[in-house]
């Protein structure tokens, strides 16, 4: 490992370490987002660009070094800017954070890992370069998967950057929509008759069926998409 990879594990190290030292994480949970929610809103009402770039800024860090905290930080994105803005604001966030995480585990990782193991990951290569949008796009969309993980694991494909990227921008829409507008309801409760709001179980509602309907959704698309390579190929042999 050369000196520029060198340094690059010891910041990244460094960065995590910091994190848990100074108990960061404190400040990544719902209690102190509705703690702090008058003062943050009046901040907002006051500076909305300047929060909003703090908010995005922090979302990128948090998610590009791998930090525990990406899903509270979704809630109170929908808790701060609303369903519209926290959406934007978190899935450009998650996007960005996700890239950096993917470039820097494909630097430090892909080329030791295909050097040494890329006998055994012919297959793999292979299908990632068929079916590489496809595969992504089905783990952001059902986010079952840590997100770390994911990241760093297509990082040692051969899936190219910009596919990465704009896949995993279409892949978590629908679920950062549902889980910022959770963070809409979550921020209104006030009182113990406010957890049985009609928009507060719509929104756990729309959270515990959305893995099932999504992984529905995606089988469709997977026998749709079987369904016409089988007629193309049947085609092609009449055709012979």
């Amino acid at each position: 490992m050369n000196k520029k990879k060198i340094a690059l594990v010891v910041l990244f190290i460094t960065a995590i370490a910091l994190f848990f030292t100074l108990d960061l994480g404190q400040y990544l949970n719902l209690s102190y987002i509705k703690s702090q929610q008058q003062a943050i809103n009046d901040y907002y009402s006051l500076y909305p660009i300047k929060t909003g770039l703090i908010f995005f800024i922090s979302y990128v860090l948090i998610t590009g070094v791998s930090l525990p905290g990406a899903g509270i930080m979704t809630l109170a994105g929908g808790a701060i800017f609303g369903v519209v803005w926290g959406t934007v604001i978190v899935s450009f966030g998650s996007v960005f954070g996700a890239t950096i995480a993917f470039l820097i585990a494909r630097y430090l990782f892909h080329d030791y890992v295909q050097e040494h193991f890329g006998k055994y990951l012919g297959p793999i290569n292979r299908g990632v370069k068929k079916d590489g949008d496809l595969y992504l796009f089905t783990i952001r969309f059902v986010p079952v998967f840590p997100f770390f993980i994911v990241n760093t694991l297509m990082a040692l494909t051969p899936i190219k950057t910009l596919n990465f990227a704009l896949v995993s921008q279409i892949g978590m829409l629908i679920p950062t929509i549902i889980f910022v507008n959770a963070g809409t309801q979550l921020a209104r409760i006030e009182s113990p008759g406010d957890v049985l709001s009609p928009e507060l179980i719509l929104s756990f509602v729309l959270l515990g069926i959305f893995p099932f309907a999504a992984k529905k959704s995606l089988a469709y698309i997977k026998n749709k998409k079987n369904n016409t390579t089988d007629l193309i190929e049947e085609t092609n042999n009449d055709a012979d």
